[in-house]
């Protein structure tokens, strides 16, 4: 029987998953292509977008060869993208300057001058979106006021899922309704581009991409793209979703209290809404669900497993090196130093700002910081001061939430950390609540797939795709003593952080790092 399976393919921000699954969310085969940012200047991260492409392709080649499926027998494709990733296209859709990332904080300048023009408030009423450095809008107004000439040749603004579908064969620039709330002037209670904002900062929405419901196919997979991943011409290519819409699709958050924290690169907490919602805080950012109709509020942070990977990188170069000799997993040795730490590190406290503070801080000039340091501490102790430090700033997520008025009764966990069981019990530990891992650990990737098997309609809709597609692996309970020591350790986290906001250390030392 011919369309037995859908493919998913995640890009994300240091590298792209290419899976085939089966109609049950079995995973067949998949192959991973690891990619790096550039860092031009402090708080500036770019990418190039075409190797991100062709990453991409030779990651579906080799999942589609490992398969060994007929190439006809892929249903359709679609893609989890990173959000918020700039593009600047000219008139003959070439970029005008690299892809500037989502973790990009260039626009500080630019997000004042936003201030000016409306209030926080009245820009949170409108998007359900914080005043923030992170999304489009402030980098379209840093390319006009920075580089006046490149801002002449641009014909149109789009994001990665925008890219690559074209790049794939869509046959047009389609921006996901999902992903278009990241733009910062995305209007999700009425499913529309904002009118008041466009106009407030002179953005003609003809520079805009089409927005299209995630799981709508948009074309067709073009034979020169055929050549170049081994699928069939003319597979259907389907909207798919920003990675974490994709992901809590993928974790099966289609119904009220149920709620995902996906540690990749950065970090999402994600709960479902059946109504239109706004944060009485204004801290947390909604956005429309993949699921037509329906919404999430999340709580976003910066930097989350990529904060890890960076101890790994900068930190950990011997258990790195060490395990590329014996050909092991470098994760193995650093869970190896954390198991043998108490919990709470020896009152070893890590604020994990490498990428600035989000949800529900929202300040682009926090700088990530250690407290508590003395000579008693080892690495071990460093590296479980990481761990929790990324888990204690999701556990200050879920407090905005609670504060909220959310009821959250189901937490299910993804992204690569769900690997290590300790971390697994860390978070249940750090939450005080039990959560659940998935059989399918790639929620991204696999909810990239409902959207595609839902744009074709092998399933009736994403609700039914969910249904078909994932499972729950695993649960883990708090440690009531352990969930007791984090409760401490979390009120002296938010006391570090006020102080050295409120002092003005943060500020002063991001206008040093300016410098260079």
């Amino acid at each position: 029987m011919a369309h037995r399976y859908v493919a998913g393919i995640d890009i994300g921000t240091t590298g792209t998953k290419a899976i085939v699954f089966d109609l049950a969310g079995g995973t067949i085969a998949s192959a991973y292509r690891e990619y790096s940012c550039v860092y031009p200047k402090p708080n500036w991260v770019e990418q190039h977008a075409p190797g991100l492409v062709s990453s991409a392709m030779e990651a579906a080649r080799e999942a589609l060869a490992k398969a060994a499926v007929a190439p006809s027998d892929i249903a359709s494709i679609a893609f989890s993208t990173q959000r918020s990733c700039t593009f600047f296209l000219d008139r003959a859709n070439e970029l005008v300057r690299p892809m500037i990332s989502w973790q990009d904080q260039r626009g500080v300048a630019e997000l004042e001058q936003v201030r000016e023009k409306i209030a926080a408030a009245d820009y949170y009423q409108i998007t359900g979106m914080p005043l923030n450095t992170t999304w489009l809008l402030t980098k379209i107004l840093w390319l006009r006021n920075c580089e006046p000439k490149n801002w002449e040749k641009v014909r149109k603004i789009i994001q990665l899922q925008d890219y690559v579908l074209k790049a794939f064969g869509a046959e047009e620039y389609v921006n996901d309704i999902p992903g278009a709330g990241l733009t910062g002037f995305w209007d999700p209670y009425n499913v529309c581009w904002s009118g008041k904002l466009l106009s407030l900062f002179s953005i003609d929405r003809g520079l805009l991409p089409k927005p299209a419901p995630s799981g709508t196919q948009v074309g067709v997979v073009s034979r020169a793209v055929a050549e170049q991943t081994g699928f069939a011409p003319g597979t259907p290519l389907c909207v798919g979703a920003g990675d974490q819409n994709s992901a809590i699709t993928g974790a099966g958050i289609v119904h009220p209290g149920y709620c995902s924290v996906s540690l990749g690169t950065g970090g999402i907490v994600a709960t479902y809404l059946d109504e239109p919602f706004r944060d009485p805080s204004k801290m947390n950012m909604f956005t429309n669900h993949t699921v037509q109709g329906k919404w999430q509020l999340e709580g976003y942070q910066a930097g989350a497993a990529g904060v890890y990977r960076w101890f790994r990188d900068e930190i950990a170069k011997l258990e790195k090196a060490y395990a590329h000799e014996t050909k092991k997993d470098v994760y193995f040795f650093l869970n190896d130093l954390v198991a043998q730490t108490p919990p709470g590190a020896k009152g070893l406290i890590f604020l994990p700002y490498l990428a600035s503070a989000t949800t529900p801080r929202w300040n682009p000039n926090a700088r990530g910081t250690l407290l508590g340091l003395t000579f008693a501490h080892d690495q071990g102790c460093l590296a479980r001061a990481f761990m929790e430090g990324i888990t204690l700033e999701i556990k200050d997520i879920f407090s905005s939430m609670h504060a909220a008025g959310l009821n959250i009764n189901h937490v299910r966990i993804l992204g690569g950390p769900t690997k290590s069981p300790l971390w697994n019990q860390l978070q249940a530990d750090i939450y005080n609540r039990p959560v659940d891992t998935l059989k399918t650990k790639d929620a991204a990737v696999l909810g990239a797939a409902i959207c595609a098997g839902a744009g074709v309609g092998l399933f009736k809709d994403i609700r039914e795709g969910v249904s078909a597609m994932v499972a729950v692996d695993k649960t883990y309970e708090p440690n009531p003593q352990n969930a007791a020591l984090y409760d401490e350790l979390y009120a002296i986290y938010c006391q570090a952080y006020e102080g050295l906001a409120v002092s003005g250390v943060f500020d002063a030392l991001a206008k040093i790092q300016e410098r260079f």
